[in-house]
């Protein structure tokens, strides 16, 4: 009947109204929420960023032709991005890294400050692995090299106003490398760190609660009051950081502090 009813008044079906969302094959690697639907919004505001004038001039030709993108400003280097992020709080910038006066990744952790709901894609050339590390610091949303499609740019400036993060496969798979390889030298670190050292008293009172005995019947074992056995106990959890004087003991057994027969 809805059909119908559009049909008698002259109306056809709004394009795309039965059209589920387009996914890349081969374009850049999305991470976060999927993108929801752009309906009669207004259009995504955008500032390019870039040394090459020409290059500055291309992206604007490729954004115009999108509805829904619109190109409010550009900026030839990264202290002019902060000026213009300043003053237009565009709703996401695409920017090089390497530029003179201020680099893309300096700019972004200061573009952060004057308009933090500014959303940052680095559009660059360069796949090396510590620009992508730095500029995911400095705030970056995604990280996208120039060789991706002139289609696929304005994917990822409608993915990142959605939510996503947008990262170029290449550069994705050498992050998550560098994550696997991140979590690998934090257990090494922690196998590395000595345990805390417990004084001769300390380690008295950990053999004895680790055969059952209580506070009380401690203190009279080694010739000291409960209230110094807790104190013991005490210090014992903190330095250990443990909760229980079972984890306390647990612990001490495993990393060789006292062995129990």
């Amino acid at each position: 009947m809805a059909d119908s009813s559009r049909r008698d008044q002259g109306l056809r079906p709004a394009e795309g109204e039965d059209r589920m969302g387009d996914h890349w094959e081969s374009g850049p690697a999305g991470i976060g929420p999927e993108p929801s639907a752009r309906a009669a919004a207004e259009p995504i505001r955008v500032l390019v960023v870039d040394d090459h004038a020409l290059f500055r001039r291309g992206l604007e030709i490729v954004l115009a032709q999108e509805e829904d993108v619109q190109v409010v400003g550009e900026a030839g280097d990264g202290a002019e991005a902060v000026e213009k992020a300043a003053d237009l709080l565009p709703d996401i910038i695409l920017m090089d890294v390497r530029m003179p006066r201020r680099s893309g990744i300096e700019a972004c952790t200061a573009i952060k400050e004057v308009a933090p709901s500014t959303k940052i894609i680095m559009l660059t050339i360069s796949d090396e692995e510590a620009d992508l590390y730095e500029a995911i610091k400095a705030g970056a949303t995604g990280y996208l090299l120039k060789e991706i499609s002139t289609d696929e740019v304005a994917t990822a400036i409608r993915a990142v106003a959605d939510g996503q993060s947008q990262i170029s496969p290449s550069m994705a798979a050498k992050l998550l490398t560098e994550f696997k390889s991140m979590i690998q030298q934090r257990t090494d670190d922690r196998r590395l760190v000595p345990a805390p050292r417990l004084t001769d008293r300390e380690i008295e009172v950990l053999k004895l609660v680790a055969t059952g005995l209580n506070n009380r019947d401690i203190a009279k074992q080694l010739f000291i009051s409960e209230n110094t056995v807790k104190n013991h106990v005490r210090n014992i959890l903190e330095k250990l950081q443990l909760h229980s004087r079972m984890e306390a003991v647990v612990y001490a057994m495993r990393e060789k502090i006292l062995e129990i027969g």
